[in-house]
């Protein structure tokens, strides 16, 4: 799908956005293995948070519900049933590397699928923490999916994770579940920390020490009634829009704001963005709070080490907001991003010379020049999300209409983009 952008005068007003997608991935499966009925509102409507529930249905979980709106009749810990099918995660990476730590403790075998681009993600980081638990988990050339894993009787780990990731350490965590005695994961980077609030929620024993989780194992985890605060990560292209389009006042509502996720806020306010929360609230753990955002000159700055981390998913977004800022923008230590749904950092590139911004690629990284002006420009989403909705917002700051091709990869996380941009403009 060809979508035309063309500039705006200004974003502005109010707007609300769909149901966080990690926190809703996580409700889903744990949901599924507590025992009762877990409502859940606001969930997202992104494609991939709905592939983790056709994995739990295809488990033997009923969950009832349309839209945002869901049940998920959890069956207990024992109490998933083997697929009669494979298990398919669509494009999703946060559904495969965290229900694998689950089905790594089941009494059969499941065999998990992705589409093209998933099954081109390696899975050696979540492969290894399971084996060492006791699972038997077999892959193409030994770290690609399709995975099929055998489920074991699961013996409790002390992991040290070799580079920060959630989602493997949700997988570990979730595996600690089913092993009894203590599960203990160390992070070398403190990473978002949804998994640990949820499972407190539904009553699982953890305890968490500077960057240390500690977890015991076969726990009796209740269902609850949760609602999903909106997504920061999707907030992310609308607060970025609005610094970069001169006469923007935008406000986002219900928006989560996790500590472990501040780091977007804190280094756009830290290079001089206008950017306020008026009030924060608590919602079952998770911190929540309007957003306001209005047009800013920004002095640029760099993101390595720490910060690369906790921006890994925000950098295609940062890298079109760096363009135009007073100094310009440095990635460093990003190489995951060349493993995710594309080679971001080639197609980040690749897009900003499209638009005659001047941009170098880095082997881990890019370096980006300030003082920039978009061009109109034909952009190529390459079929990643991020990409589609990075370069929409760079249009928006262009010299005349541009172009998105494969403008329809926004619904793997975010079918409402489109419609909630153009909402949005004057």
């Amino acid at each position: 799908m060809r979508k035309v952008i063309t500039p705006a005068s200004s974003v502005s007003g109010t707007i609300t956005l769909p149901g966080d997608k990690s926190i809703s991935h996580r409700y889903a499966l744990i949901g599924s293995i507590a025992e009762g009925a877990t409502r859940i509102s606001n969930y997202s409507t992104g494609a991939d948070c709905h592939s983790t529930l056709g994995c739990v249905r295809a488990l033997g979980i009923d969950v009832e519900g349309i839209g945002t709106e869901f049940v998920i009749h959890g069956r207990g810990l024992d109490g998933l049933r083997q697929a009669a099918g494979d298990l398919d995660a669509g494009n999703s990476g946060s559904t495969i590397r965290m229900i694998s730590g689950i089905l790594a403790a089941q009494p059969f075998t499941s065999r998990l699928i992705g589409d093209e681009s998933l099954s081109r993600r390696p899975m050696q980081r979540i492969m290894l923490p399971l084996t060492q638990m006791g699972a038997s988990i077999r892959a193409r050339e030994d770290k690609f999916p399709p995975l099929e894993i055998t489920g074991a009787v699961l013996h409790p780990i002390d992991y040290v994770l070799p580079v920060p990731s959630a989602q493997v350490k949700t997988c570990v965590l979730l595996a600690g579940l089913y092993a009894a005695g203590r599960t203990v994961v160390t992070e070398p980077v403190r990473s978002r920390d949804h998994t640990e609030i949820a499972l407190r929620e539904f009553g699982a024993d953890l305890t968490v020490e500077r960057r240390t989780i500690t977890l015991t194992g076969r726990p009796k985890l209740t269902a609850r009634e949760l609602a999903v605060p909106a997504d920061l990560s999707s907030a992310a292209f609308f607060i970025v829009a609005a610094l970069l389009v001169p006469g923007s006042e935008l406000t986002i509502r219900g928006v989560g704001l996790n500590p472990t996720r501040s780091a977007l806020l804190d280094f756009l306010v830290g290079m001089g963005g206008n950017i306020r929360i008026p009030e924060l609230e608590s919602h079952n753990g998770e911190l929540v709070g309007d957003i306001v955002v209005r047009h800013s000159e920004l002095r640029g700055g760099t993101i390595d080490g720490a910060l690369a981390a906790a921006l890994i998913d925000e950098i295609p977004v940062l890298a079109v907001l760096g363009a135009a800022t007073e100094q310009g923008l440095v990635v460093k230590d990003a190489g995951e991003l060349r493993i995710k749904e594309t080679d971001r950092i080639r197609t980040v590139v690749e897009n900003l010379r499209r638009a005659g911004i001047e941009a170098e690629e880095l082997p881990d990284g890019m370096a980006i020049s300030g003082r920039q002006r978009f061009h109109a420009a034909e952009f190529d989403s390459h079929g990643d999300h991020r990409i589609a909705m990075a370069f929409a917002v760079g249009a928006l700051a262009g010299d005349g209409p541009s172009v998105i091709e494969g403008a329809e990869a926004a619904s793997v996380s975010f079918p409402e983009f489109w419609n909630t941009l153009s909402s949005s403009l004057a």
